[in-house]
């Protein structure tokens, strides 16, 4: 399943984007080393990973809190520093309070 290209199952009625709608959506950003990004629905924290490697700070938001904690649990575990996951609706934006 790894090799194709359609969105896959995380869990609890979620999928990832298939993975050329990824790299799509990143590069249609042109991001610079020194711009923050706020995303809206952390899932898995795939998208996270990839933007946290071309920006400076990674903000993710994800509704769903098992998802949040599995993606913020994972994404530390292999190091990345400057995403930051939160729990809520990203549509109200990045709400003040404290991270995970």
């Amino acid at each position: 399943m790894a090799y194709r290209d359609s969105p896959l199952p995380i869990g609890y009625g979620q999928t990832i984007s298939q993975p050329y709608i990824v790299a799509y959506m990143t590069q249609m950003l042109n991001l610079s080393p020194s711009d923050r990004v706020l995303e809206v629905g952390t899932g898995s924290g795939y998208q996270a990973a990839i933007l946290s490697r071309l920006a400076q700070q990674v903000y993710t938001i994800e509704c769903l809190a098992e998802l949040a904690q599995r993606a913020e649990q994972v994404l530390r575990e292999m190091g990345y520093g400057n995403i930051q996951v939160r729990v809520g609706d990203g549509g109200y934006g990045w709400p003040r309070g404290r991270a995970l």
